[in-house]
């Protein structure tokens, strides 16, 4: 099964905002951590980490011309492997004042795997935007 979105204006779209959310997940990761606001709510950082990489795989699946079910296995392992590189460029960069946390990697992998999911929804609850494509 692949889907095709409605127009390529609407992919265009898409494309554009998933390159503009790759550039500010870059920019939020590797922003200094001493100058980030500092929050009380438990677990904001894990939750921050979810979110942007859900947002991620959904923009970029949402950008694909006719993407299948392997294609969104790519981008999920794209965004883990995205949220690992972001990790320990936050190691190797002592100006940063950030460490590696495995949990921050979790989270990000959670997150692209959600954002799979929900495209997967998306296309369920959408039948027009779904084409089944035959020998794939």
């Amino acid at each position: 099964m692949s889907y095709t979105m409605p127009s390529s204006r609407f992919r265009t779209a898409a494309r554009a905002a998933a390159i503009l959310w790759t550039a500010a997940i870059f920019l939020l990761c590797l922003w200094p951590g001493d100058k980030l606001p500092q929050s009380d709510v438990p677990f904001v950082d894990k939750w921050t980490h979810f979110v942007l990489f859900g947002a991620f795989s959904l923009l970029w699946l949402l950008s694909i011309p006719a993407a299948r079910l392997r294609t969104m296995l790519a981008v999920v392992l794209i965004a883990a492997g995205l949220g690992w590189l972001v990790e320990c460029l936050q190691a190797w960069l002592p100006a940063l004042h950030r460490s590696y946390d495995t949990y921050d990697v979790l989270a990000d992998a959670l997150g692209g795997l959600l954002g799979g999911l929900a495209w997967l929804l998306l296309i369920r609850l959408r039948p027009s935007l779904k084409t089944e494509s035959a020998g794939h």
